[in-house]
């Protein structure tokens, strides 16, 4: 099933005006699928595979293959494995002087992809690829519940069983531990890693205590700086920054940790329906982490903080844009209740728009300037 994803329409206006535009986004979340499917109505256009071997046999000559592909658009995957191409395509790049050249996918954030970020600077602009979002899931038929349960990769999201899925994201995260951290470079251990990925699942949307998680994994701090750094730039955690502002209360410093994908949540933490979910002491997180997650996908202009005062008041998130400053709070219930301090919060940092999202459809109003909204209409609010 072809899901039309909100980010094409940017990706071919970037191919207008760019040498070459990066996608990059989590193995498995669609990107092939997108990159072959933009290409396939661009004459000529060639599609290379850097993870298979034919396809890398046909660059033994790099140099030699632009010269006979010359004026067509060459979409080159898991551009991680051969990061000595970037080398190439920036002399390539610099002789053409032409747009819309190469599409390059790449598993790993710009700035993990050492090459591309230090040799194309000025010749490429990345266009992030997330997994499936929930608005993108819906309009195909999927429910916001199962999107919840399953996260957004393909391949879980649209499995025909509950079984089938859970299977997959299991499976998933062992490829990604045994296989895929290696292809990038990294010199950790799959059980070191998978011990720290399951601590961060039972962790999660808790601020970072890297002292504390290296007492108990054994390890030193700047090892577990490593391990979130790795993650982070992999699209496995998010991290958010706490807020600052000039107020009386003292406002906690250290970031915040979520695992990306709520698929990936449930399947570490042996969660496979969405029976066990709401039984689940982490349910409320991983409904907080849905939330950011779906801002994140289908919002990117937004920035995003929390904040918590020494006294426990909260704000989920604070959204930034422009002039533009929202509150949002996630709570896991239809007649949702919110804490004073929220409010106060709300005062001392002068916000004048703030959102629950529950899982309701629609809105309806809690206090001035605080609504109670669903998933779908936060997303629909906040994108005007």
């Amino acid at each position: 099933m072809m899901i039309f994803r909100h980010r094409e329409k940017e990706i071919r206006k970037y191919l207008r005006h760019f040498p070459a535009v990066g996608i990059t986004g989590p193995r498995q979340c669609g990107k092939s699928t997108l990159a072959k499917h933009i290409i396939g109505s661009v004459k000529g256009a060639l599609y290379i595979d850097l993870e298979d071997p034919e396809d890398r046999a046909k660059l033994s000559d790099p140099s030699l293959f632009l010269a006979q592909n010359a004026g067509k658009l060459i979409c080159f995957d898991e551009v991680q494995f051969m990061p000595d191409l970037f080398r190439v395509l920036r002399g390539f790049i610099d002789r053409t002087a032409r747009n819309g050249q190469f599409l390059l996918l790449g598993s790993a954030a710009p700035e993990f992809l050492r090459q591309s970020s230090e040799t194309l600077a000025g010749r490429i602009v990345y266009a992030p690829l997330d997994p499936l979002s929930a608005r993108e899931l819906t309009s195909a038929g999927v429910s916001l519940t199962k999107a919840w349960l399953r996260g957004g990769f393909p391949s879980s999201a649209l499995a025909k069983q509950e079984s089938i899925s859970f299977v997959w994201r299991k499976s998933f995260v062992r490829t990604f531990l045994e296989r895929d951290l290696s292809a990038f470079g990294v010199g950790i251990a799959p059980e070191n890693m998978r011990r720290f990925w399951m601590m961060c699942a039972h962790l999660h949307g808790q601020p970072l205590n890297l002292s504390g998680l290296g007492n108990s994994l054994g390890i030193t701090h700047p090892t577990v700086k490593h391990y979130v750094d790795v993650m982070v730039n992999t699209y496995m955690l998010r991290r958010v920054e706490p807020f600052f502002a000039n107020i009386d209360k003292r406002l906690k410093r250290s970031p915040k940790i979520y695992l990306a994908d709520s698929g990936m949540l449930h399947a570490l933490l042996n969660i496979g329906t969405g029976n066990d979910l709401l039984s689940h002491p982490v349910a409320g997180f991983s409904w907080e982490g849905f939330v950011l997650s779906q801002v994140a996908a289908e919002l990117p202009g937004w920035e995003i903080f929390y904040a918590t005062t020494a006294d426990q008041a909260e704000i989920d998130f604070i959204l930034k844009k422009g002039k533009r400053t929202v509150a949002v709070e996630c709570k896991l219930s239809k007649s949702p209740v919110v804490s004073k301090g929220f409010y106060y919060l709300l005062n001392d940092l002068k916000i004048r728009e703030a959102y629950v999202v529950c899982p309701i459809e629609g809105s309806f109003a809690l206090q001035k300037h605080t609504w109670a909204v669903g998933l779908l209409e936060l997303l629909k609010k906040l994108g005007k």
